[in-house]
């Protein structure tokens, strides 16, 4: 784990010349192709960014939740698709083997993980499961020394690329959360096939497909902490700290629409002077400066109360739940601040707009995120 300041400073700062000299010139490129480049994926496991979470026994960075989240605000400067590639190795693609994986599978899986070799996937999400997540149908059946899986995974990150996938499924006739375990499928395992790459509003060069399993057959090595019905368990742990993540990319990714913002209304004139000097352009820059800083805050001290061994089931709620939103708005004013540059596919700025649409939803909707806070309230009270 880096603890060391000046460590932290210069990962940070390295990170930051990357993603503004190497990824930034490249955004374009990769919506118009829905692809990011061979050479800027082997850039980014050249510096590690596929093992920033993952334990440094196993060949990662072991950072804390707070110098992830400090990563994160320098990583997602860039198109939100550069993060996803990388994002499920840090997060819910691979953090359910390093939470509670048996030292057997994360010796197999984490190192690999680390360097980019292959790619975690999260399959919970299905047809008719999606915030209902314990309503999930994808079965897993014991026989012998193996389990057969059967079911359907809907909008799953990164599954065309992927090398293994961590799936939910039901392993008993036990009803709701407690009758889902979680196993490790690889790419390539017979019974195991991909849907089409799903076409999306934004997110270009970020793939998701159906993951489908008929009689999936992998061995009972497979099952994530060798226990049945823990699975769910570990999905809610997975999504606390992917909320976190999704709550930094939020952030990151409204700093840089604001700092577009900004350097436009220093630019373009109207009534002979900068459209900066206006009130109300005034109004839209500060109100968006305002609540970048409050989400960021308010993050930070979720992720130090998440390394400190709290449970932050209700802070990671509210700071996805805030970011996100917050993201959104800022979204909406930088586009309204470019006027009719705004909305045209050269300026950029379109795209960051579409793109973050996406925060309010994945690792859990806004509304989720609502529910979860309200029980919390009312099973624990107030502080």
């Amino acid at each position: 784990m880096i603890r060391d300041q000046e460590t932290i400073n210069i990962l940070l700062d390295t990170l930051r010349r990357f993603v503004r000299e190497r990824l930034v010139p490249r955004e374009a490129e990769v919506s118009d192709t829905d692809a990011i480049p061979a050479d800027v994926v082997a850039g980014m496991k050249e510096l590690g960014l596929f093992g920033l979470s993952i334990p440094e026994e196993f060949g990662g960075m072991g950072l804390s939740m707070e110098e992830e989240v400090l990563a994160g605000f320098e990583i997602t400067w860039a198109s939100p698709a550069f993060r996803s590639l990388m994002a499920t190795n840090n997060g819910i693609g691979a953090q359910g083997i390093v939470i509670d994986g048996t030292p057997e599978q994360q010796q197999r899986y984490l190192p690999r993980l680390a360097t980019g070799e292959i790619i975690g996937s999260f399959c919970l999400t299905e047809p008719d499961s999606g915030s209902d997540a314990a309503s999930l149908r994808t079965s897993a059946r014991r026989d012998g020394d193996s389990y057969v899986l059967n079911g359907t995974k809907r909008f799953i990150t990164n599954a065309p690329e992927a090398g293994i996938y961590t799936v939910m499924a039901r392993s008993s006739d036990v009803p709701g959360a407690d009758g889902i375990s979680a196993f490790i499928v690889e790419r390539g395992t017979p019974g195991l096939s991909l849907g089409h790459v799903d076409a999306k509003m934004g997110h270009k060069g970020s793939h998701t497909c159906d993951v489908i399993f008929e009689d999936c057959r992998i061995p009972a090595a497979n099952l994530i902490g060798g226990k049945e019905g823990v699975g769910f368990k570990t999905a809610m742990k997975v999504l606390d700290k992917g909320r976190l993540n999704i709550a930094a990319a939020s952030v990151g990714a409204a700093q840089r629409m604001l700092f577009d913002a900004v350097n436009y209304a220093r630019e373009r004139k109207q009534f002979g002077k900068p459209i900066g000097d206006f009130q109300l352009i005034q109004a839209m820059l500060a109100d968006s400066k305002t609540e970048i800083y409050a989400a960021r805050s308010m993050l930070l001290d979720a992720a130090r109360r998440r390394d400190d061994g709290h449970n932050v089931n209700l802070e990671a709620a509210c700071a996805k739940m805030f970011a996100s939103e917050m993201c959104g708005r800022v979204a909406d004013r930088a586009v309204q601040i470019f006027g009719g540059a705004g909305y045209l596919a050269e300026y950029g700025i379109e795209r960051l707009y579409r793109d973050v649409r996406l925060f309010r939803i994945y690792e859990g909707t806004t509304q989720i995120q609502q529910i979860v806070i309200a029980r919390e309230l009312i099973r624990n009270g107030v502080e």
